[in-house]
């Protein structure tokens, strides 16, 4: 599978994800999908941090969520979760042995997928389907074996302690986007730069962290850098968060899942040309902030 995966791209994703669910802000307007009764529709998205490798190969074989049934009555910020919780790795052994918590399955198309390819504002469908109705309270996905990166066009395996290995992100009911009451959708987004440790040289090890945000409640950056041979790489940060791109082969690039403040642009140029920083970018709920094009300067 892995093989099919490397040589149809990202198009193949893309094109067996429009079989599986609504998947884009785009077609948050169209026809509402049957709901039964006592239940909800979710949606999970998936995109991607950028890390600086040629290729990053994750291999996703099922994902679920951890529903409450009795959700209204339960905090969100119930105690027992800890920070580890909110960005993805996370071996979940405590178990859930709560009456009201039930696991349900989403449905998937297993295989592997290139990170790397969802980057600058692309994405694909991760998972979608019908649960019990209920506040959820985690994600868990499982992955399999088949994990490796390219870097500097050589090949490595990309290893996880255990081998098969669940992550488990604790998220709360208020940041979902509703399209609906019972429809929801939330993107997760891969953090490749946190999730990879070089442990020696040729040896990577997987340690995912995932975070979570919807379009309708966080912002967007994006612009175009330019001379196009600058191979920069694209910082946009504030006192409490930093999210990273790197401009596509026309030196467009876009961050997303950006907490409403203002920001700073740092792009860090490359090939010789110098350095550059913008300041005081205002970044608004639900909006994208369009900079003027960046030309780099040796």
């Amino acid at each position: 599978m892995k093989n099919m995966f490397r040589k149809m791209g990202l198009p193949l994703l893309l094109l067996g994800a429009l079989s599986l669910i609504i998947y884009a802000c785009s077609k948050n307007n169209s026809a509402e999908p049957d709901i039964p009764e006592g239940q909800q529709r979710v949606s999970l998205m998936l995109t991607d941090d950028p890390g600086l490798f040629d290729e990053v190969w994750i291999d996703i074989r099922k994902v679920e969520v951890l529903v409450d049934t009795c959700g209204s009555e339960r905090d969100d910020d119930d105690d027992r979760w800890d920070d580890r919780d909110r960005c993805g790795w996370w071996e979940d052994r405590r178990g859930d042995d709560d009456d009201c918590e039930v696991w349900d399955s989403l449905g998937i198309r297993p295989g592997v997928y290139d990170l790397l390819a969802l980057r600058n504002g692309v994405d694909t469908s991760l998972a979608t389907g019908n649960v019990r109705q209920g506040r959820i309270r985690k994600i868990r996905i499982t992955l399999g074996p088949d994990n490796s990166l390219v870097k500097d066009s050589i090949s490595y395996p990309l290893k996880s302690l255990n081998g098969q290995v669940k992550i488990v992100i604790k998220v709360r009911h208020n940041e979902w986007d509703e399209i609906s009451p019972d429809n929801l959708q939330l993107w997760l987004d891969f953090d490749v730069q946190r999730s990879i440790i070089q442990v020696s040289r040729g040896r990577f090890i997987l340690k995912p962290v995932i975070h979570v945000w919807t379009v309708r409640q966080t912002g967007a950056v994006s612009g175009k850098i330019l001379p196009k041979d600058a191979q920069s790489v694209v910082t946009v940060y504030n006192s409490t968060d930093s999210l990273f791109a790197i401009p596509g082969r026309h030196g467009e690039f876009k961050v997303r899942g950006l907490q409403p403040g203002t920001y700073s642009v740092f792009v860090n140029g490359g090939n010789g040309y110098n350095d550059t920083t913008v300041n005081d970018v205002m970044v608004e709920r639900g909006k994208e902030t369009k900079l003027p094009t960046i030309t780099l300067s040796k």
